[in-house]
């Protein structure tokens, strides 16, 4: 019995020995515990970066959809066909993208945009393909001898008549008679309120409305007595046909194809470019006034202000800022 009891302390006793041993050896090794919890570590960190960019994506894809039901198509509402003429400039995609967010809370809409350009441009093109809207790119270059030249001020010619004319030509050999619709010349410079499409979007013939911020004062358009037009205000040539904004009418699709001759003058006297389009269509008498009778201005002349580009210029003729890789 004394036996076996020694045999168990001895054995006990060596076990003892070879686990202190073993433990004095992996002193200075490092330690498995804290290995498996960096890699553990390393999981939850990759985890969670997936987690974001899986994130990421139903955010971009839920703002997609938005924007295409926004833009899609309901059969009970006419639809708004926005003609922009744009052309390029430092400020041409902050206006764009300014624009085309508004664009995007609408329904049945469909942005027609024309660049002053022989060719169309990668960066019109690419706004336009993640602006979520349904949209035609077209392009056309103004000819020479209509074009301003550096010296002469911004009045002197009309910008974007080529450009506006393409995009009706557009619509009258894409779109039927029997639609219903309403083409608005929306310039990329203004700013709109979206009342004003709700407001246009049932044009009969010619809507009109104010204008505000242009022609030196605070607000243009029509002056309504119960419910007709009867007069303009306006600081400059008030006799024009029609002393209207481009950004102050709307005209309906089907008035627009049945009249296959009617578009802009690019020869048009100055302040007579609009004129020259709705004279064509309708008379003073029949327009249409919207925006609680003309007394409510939805659309306003915000031109961005060209930028100063004097100190970049100095930094790339120093060597500096021209390996910048920045989208603009």
């Amino acid at each position: 019995m004394r036996l076996e009891l020694r045999r168990v302390f001895a054995a006990y006793f060596l076990l003892s020995v070879l686990g202190l041993v073993y433990a004095l050896l992996q002193l200075g090794q490092p330690c498995h515990s804290a290995a498996q919890v960096k890699a553990a570590a390393e999981q939850v960190r990759q985890r969670d970066q997936r987690v974001q960019q899986l994130q990421a994506e139903v955010r971009r894809l839920h703002t997609q959809l938005r924007a295409q039901g926004a833009a899609g198509t309901d059969g009970s509402l006419p639809t708004i066909y926005a003609i922009t003429p744009t052309y390029a400039r430092w400020v041409q995609k902050a206006e764009l993208v300014r624009l085309s967010q508004t664009f995007r809370h609408l329904r049945n809409f469909h942005w027609i945009v024309v660049e002053d350009a022989d060719q169309r441009t990668e960066l019109v093109a690419h706004l336009l393909r993640q602006s979520g809207l349904h949209y035609t790119h077209l392009n056309m270059a103004t000819p020479p001898v209509l074009k301003l030249k550096d010296q002469d001020p911004s009045w002197l010619k009309a910008r974007g008549v080529e450009q506006r004319n393409l995009g009706i030509r557009w619509l009258r050999e894409n779109r039927e008679l029997s639609e219903e619709a309403v083409v608005y010349f929306a310039d990329d410079d203004n700013t709109y309120s979206l009342r004003l499409f709700d407001e246009m979007r049932w044009t009969k013939r010619v809507s009109v409305w104010p204008v505000g911020l242009v022609g030196g004062m605070r607000f243009e358009g029509p002056l309504v007595e119960q419910d007709k037009v009867v007069g303009f205000h306006t600081g400059w040539k008030p006799n024009r046909p029609f002393p209207i904004d481009m950004a102050g009418f709307a005209v309906a699709l089907q008035l627009l194809l049945a009249n296959r001759e009617a578009g802009f003058d690019p020869q048009a006297e100055r302040g007579y470019l609009e004129s020259s389009l709705l004279q064509s269509l309708v008379s003073v008498e029949q327009l249409e006034p919207k925006a609680d009778d003309c007394r409510t201005v939805l659309v306003w002349h915000t031109r961005t202000e060209r930028p100063k580009m004097k100190q970049e210029e100095a930094l790339v003729k120093e060597g500096r800022g021209s390996d910048l890789r920045v989208e603009v």
